[in-house]
């Protein structure tokens, strides 16, 4: 058995763009999510665990919203599902919030904290480091239209679109796995930062032929 962790956002919790103004957050089903469609493509002989939340940041502390800090999560995260093979980690959107203030590189730099976390623990077969796949968060698509968001995550797509080079380069510096998703997928046009449904089977599809990649 194969254990894939999967730790990220609300694209990894399954955030359903419609429900952007409803009273409170919705999740996509587990057969629409891409975790959910991950774990039925690769099939029984992968167990994959769903560690997505609402507002995660890499390291950062939310002032409005308490236990968001990635960092200070993840090594009980790896500690309690350990021995894990492979840690899909996918981060970053959250941090481009204006209340943190930082560019590109920077948010990739707190990407590539978790990443030395994971890779220096023991939370791997035989106490081992699991293999990492690092995931670069999709483009933000136009929030004109959601002034309160557009106010929270200012100039969003240009900043995301910067993404990719400094994903890609902490990848290869680590020498782990890496997946540019802004190749693949695209955010909703309801909140521009969620995904439809299509949008997790394309990625679920991407995801599962590097894992499988990562496992053989």
């Amino acid at each position: 058995m194969t254990t894939v962790l999967c730790f990220g956002d609300s694209n990894t919790w399954g955030f359903d763009p419609d429900s952007i103004l409803a009273p409170f957050p919705r999740r996509h089903p587990s057969n629409v999510r891409w975790t959910g469609l991950l774990a039925q493509s690769l099939g029984p002989n992968f167990r994959i665990l769903e560690e997505g939340q609402n507002g995660r940041t890499t390291v950062h502390d939310d002032p409005l919203n308490i236990a968001r800090n990635g960092r200070d999560y993840l090594p009980a995260c790896l500690e309690s599902h350990k021995p894990i093979d492979i840690v899909v980690l996918m981060l970053g959107t959250n941090d481009l919030k204006s209340l943190y203030n930082l560019p590109a590189g920077e948010i990739a730099n707190g990407v590539g904290i978790l990443a030395r976390m994971i890779l220096s623990s023991t939370a791997g077969p035989d106490n081992s480091a699991p293999k990492l796949l690092i995931i670069c968060p999709p483009e933000v698509g136009d929030l004109s239209h959601l002034p309160d968001l557009d106010a929270k995550i200012p100039l969003g797509r240009s900043r995301s679109r910067q993404f990719p080079r400094y994903y890609e380069a902490l990848a290869s510096a680590l020498g782990c796995d890496y997946l540019n998703s802004q190749t693949i997928i695209n955010t909703s046009t309801v909140d521009g930062i969620h995904l439809e449904a299509s949008e997790h089977t394309k990625l679920a599809h991407a995801i599962a032929e590097k894992i499988l990649s990562m496992s053989a």
